[in-house]
């Protein structure tokens, strides 16, 4: 069963950056693309970005232009350079296959004060 191990969080304040890991199980990527997700207090959880196998990256237009998403296949790794942070950006950061699996993490809590 595949499982996520996701790590990086913290505090930081408006305008700084933080980077998101997040260890994964299987040979998942090899198949599905790769996502990170969102949950923002009171908000149901939302996509942020997608790397695919070839390398194809989707991102959310919240975040196009100071988030990235990259990978390293022989750590089955997956990380979110977060840049120009705002305090809407704070919420528990999940990675996960897209489209997910039933199974999560337990997330990452990312905190930006303004």
């Amino acid at each position: 069963q595949v499982q996520f191990v996701e790590s990086g969080g913290g505090l930081v304040q408006s305008g700084g950056s933080l980077m998101l890991s997040c260890t994964f199980s299987g040979s998942i990527f090899s198949v599905y693309p790769m996502g990170w997700y969102r949950q923002r207090p009171g908000k149901q959880r939302e996509l942020v970005a997608t790397m695919t196998p070839g390398g194809m990256n989707y991102y959310a237009d919240f975040v196009k232009g100071r988030f990235t998403i990259s990978r390293d296949n022989a750590k089955n790794t997956v990380y979110l350079q977060m840049n120009s942070l705002k305090p809407e950006d704070t919420a528990v950061y999940y990675c996960n296959r897209d489209p997910p699996a039933s199974v999560w993490g337990q997330g990452t809590q990312a905190t930006v004060s303004s």
